[in-house]
């Protein structure tokens, strides 16, 4: 027996909905995670990025799980990598915030609440 009736739903947002700034943000991040392999001659292969990104006012969060290239990493001033209390290497986030608010310079956003430089 086949259903006839059935009800199919779906979400469609809006140029610069909250979601579509997230997942812009987190496609540029893991694209220059990727650009950064290239130069360095790491493995693509061997990078790994799960990255979400949340958004709210003059507040952007970017949390997630990577395996990148040393280019990416935090290091100290002798040039070491900084690990943290688990021994994991740290990321550099100079690097991911250049890239979050180009995103969003990139979309539009210079506002009170949401600007492109204080996000």
């Amino acid at each position: 027996m086949t259903r006839q009736n059935y009800f199919f739903t779906s979400e469609s947002v809006a140029e610069g909905h909250p979601d579509k700034v997230c997942d812009r943000i987190s496609d540029e991040i893991v694209d220059l995670v990727y650009r950064e392999a290239k130069k360095t001659g790491m493995d693509p292969w061997k990078v790994r990025v799960a990255c979400e990104t949340l958004a709210t006012t003059n507040r952007v969060v970017i949390a997630g799980e990577v395996r990148v290239p040393e280019t990416l990493l935090k290091k100290d001033k002798a040039g070491n990598i900084l690990k943290d209390a688990a021994g994991h290497p740290i990321v550099n986030p100079a690097k991911f915030k250049s890239v979050a608010r180009k995103a969003i310079r990139e979309i539009g956003y210079e506002q009170a609440g949401f600007h492109w430089k204080t996000a």
